[in-house]
């Protein structure tokens, strides 16, 4: 059966006229189609950063349970970092693989695969046999996280170009923003369900049955899997998008442009003086088509494994041109560049807060203040940021919140660096300047990185390209998860030059904001791509 029709707040009226619809709105600015719509793209967000986050505890937790007392790492893959990057390595994957296939194949073909393969994934996870011990079980843990990173990675391309699609221009930067948000959202669930659990395992760990821990971290892996099963069946029978479906018309028949265009110019004198009340219907220029061509909208071949049309992936041509390889180039770079100081800070959040001394005590204290403090500066600073950018992103724009962003990151990566050794005494003042880190990430680049691929890019490209810079912004996670406790631990470097380094980063992001990185608040990529393409009809 198929799902979502009313989700989409465009029509196309059976050809290739683009006309919003006009839907009663809620209490939040948004239909019910669009609260819907939210719903099941942001409870794969949600569950995402829960699965890539809560690797925080799930490590310490490991440590009190199969490693000798003391242990602070593993004794493989560069004290942890691979086991931590694992998902990220696997999201490289199915960020270019799934986008490319959203392009190809339409979104409603290739949508809900992706959560297919996190379900599978976290039961192969939380199946691990205690018998291999630590090292086997760590192992096995990388292995099946870098499959479900494959999932969740697929879920950035998809999930933003299924928005995107489907969202008004004037309220698009909300609803992206909101499906982020949920990344917030997954993040404070996954601390908050740490911190019932941890203390659920009191009795054990003072008890020194340090083994029964090994239940505690497959409950906070497989909890991810209930809103996995409620998300699935209507991923996988969502009909496509009318953006879609005339973008794949245009491939299908180049030389519909050229009938478009011809049409436009006939209607142009006889409507040249009326006028539309936009918040009714808004009908795009050189969007007129011929009655001939049937209407292929509402479909959801999800189940069935059918292409939308002639399956067709243009991404090489469209970037094969400066102006928008410029765009591409800035997206790419920036979400690089954010993700080498995000994710260095928040994969390695239980280590900095042990830097500083506030995991200190008992076994089950440490373990409790490690939960503890994650929700602190999830509650406090990460979560916070993302409700700042979903209610001014439309109003203030996406390129001033991204450099705001980068400027006071760089800010407060400068005072941990300059003053670590002071700070790392002084828990509270310490928790302050994390706390505001955390919110300029989320009120910033963190958030607008993911928004502004999914607004500057014709549908037709939109998921490819979404999928390919937010690989390149894994590519940074990768390497900053990876190098973050080999520099703090074992070089000279320490946690000091560690916030250095990320405060150039933040710095470098300005930089590539500025130069390259187009504002995209009530831009039509759709229409200038048609527009684009009339023009090179005409030669």
């Amino acid at each position: 059966m198929a799902f979502g029709a009313d989700l989409d707040g465009w029509s196309g009226q059976g050809g290739l006229t683009l006309v919003e619809k006009k839907k009663a709105q809620t209490f939040l600015g948004v239909s019910w189609g669009e609260m819907k719509l939210l719903l099941i793209a942001g409870v794969g967000f949600l569950m995402d950063a829960w699965d890539l986050f809560i690797i925080n505890l799930i490590y310490s937790i490991i440590l009190v349970a199969y490693y000798p007392k003391g242990t602070k790492n593993i004794d493989w893959g560069l004290e942890g970092g691979v086991l931590k990057a694992a998902a990220n390595i696997g999201n490289i994957v199915g960020q270019v693989f799934f986008g490319f296939c959203g392009d190809m194949f339409g979104r409603s073909a290739v949508y809900g695969k992706e959560l297919v393969i996190v379900i599978v994934a976290v039961i192969l996870q939380i199946s691990a046999p205690d018998s291999i011990g630590g090292h086997g079980i760590t192992i096995w843990l990388a292995v099946f996280r870098f499959i479900m990173g494959i999932g969740i990675g697929g879920d950035y391309p998809m999930s933003a170009s299924v928005v995107s699609d489907r969202a008004h221009i004037r309220n698009r930067g909300f609803l992206l923003s909101w499906i982020f948000s949920n990344q917030g959202w997954g993040n404070l669930t996954g601390a908050l369900f740490g911190v019932i659990v941890i203390a659920g395992y009191r009795h054990y760990v003072d008890s020194g049955d340090l083994h029964k821990l090994s239940g505690a971290w497959r409950i906070l892996q497989g909890l991810t899997l209930v809103p996995a099963f409620i998300t699935i069946y209507f991923r996988l029978t969502l009909v496509e998008s009318t953006r879609f479906t005339q973008a794949r018309r245009l491939q299908d028949d180049p030389e519909l442009v050229g009938k478009i265009n011809s049409s436009n110019a006939a209607a142009a004198g006889s409507h040249s003086d009326s006028e539309e009340d936009e918040d009714v219907v808004k009908e795009k220029k050189l969007e007129s088509t011929p009655p001939s061509i049937a209407s292929d909208e509402n479909q959801a071949v999800g189940l069935g494994f059918k292409s939308i049309g002639k399956p067709k992936n243009e991404f090489i041509e469209y970037f094969s041109e400066w102006k928008h390889f410029k765009n591409l180039f800035g997206c790419a770079a920036c979400w690089f560049l954010v993700d080498i100081t995000f994710y260095g800070i928040n994969l390695n959040q239980s280590s900095i807060l042990a830097a500083i001394g506030f995991t200190t005590g008992t076994t089950w204290g440490k373990l409790m203040k490690t939960a503890t403090g994650n929700l602190i500066i999830t509650a406090a600073g990460f979560l916070p940021g993302y409700f700042i950018t979903m209610f001014t992103i439309d109003i203030i724009g996406r390129k001033k919140i991204q450099l705001l962003g980068f400027t006071m990151n760089a800010l407060f990566l400068g005072i941990l660096a300059g003053r670590f050794n002071h700070l790392k005494n002084q828990t509270g003042p310490f928790f302050v300047v994390f706390v505001f880190l955390q919110l300029f990430f989320n009120f910033g680049a963190n958030a607008t990185t993911f928004i502004v691929p999914a607004e500057v890019f014709p549908t037709r490209v939109r998921a490819t390209a979404h999928g390919v810079c937010a690989a390149c912004g894994k590519c940074g996670a990768i390497l900053s998860s990876l190098l973050f406790a080999h520099l703090a631990s074992k070089t000279k470097v320490g946690n000091e030059g560690v916030f250095w380094i990320f405060f150039g980063v933040s710095v470098l992001g300005i930089i590539v904001t500025w130069f390259f990185v187009p504002e995209t608040m009530g831009y039509d990529a759709d229409e200038v791509d048609r527009q684009e393409l009339a023009a090179k009809n005409r030669q």
